[in-house]
């Protein structure tokens, strides 16, 4: 097994600018991660998550162009097309209809980006490192 393939491909979809930069310089400092792209509108989200078969997805429900809703249910719906990522979301709308609504399109993690960054971080580090093991 080559290094890359021990590295943990994340894609980011956020539409803030400020908080994509952020977020991005913050998951690519960890050890084991590759961030392999980002977006901030469903459309280029899903082309680029189409090339680039990341092994997490981390979503935002708010998006320039289309919904975080929309990637996860192409996600759902054409996995012979983007894979089988991890499915995480990482937004604002962090209420219980909304969760619900996340966890039946299959999300595998839900944050709210204002109380659990640190948890989205450790989140992602541990499955860094799950896959680096092997």
């Amino acid at each position: 097994m080559s290094s890359t393939d021990t590295m943990l491909k994340i894609f980011l979809i956020e539409d803030s600018p400020l908080l994509q930069e952020l977020l991005a310089g913050v998951l690519s400092e960890i050890d084991g991660v590759d961030l392999v792209g980002c977006a901030d509108g469903e459309s280029e989200a899903l082309r680029c998550l189409a090339e680039s078969r990341a092994d997490i997805v981390v979503i935002d429900i708010e998006l320039k162009q289309g919904s975080g809703i929309g990637v996860l249910d192409a996600l759902r719906h054409a996995p012979d097309r983007y894979g089988a990522p991890t499915k995480v979301v990482l937004t604002n709308f962090s209420h219980a209809t909304m969760r619900q609504r996340c966890e039946k399109l299959g999300t595998d993690a839900f944050f709210d980006k204002s109380l659990h960054i640190d948890q989205l971080i450790g989140f992602v580090a541990e499955a860094a490192e799950r896959k680096a093991a092997g």
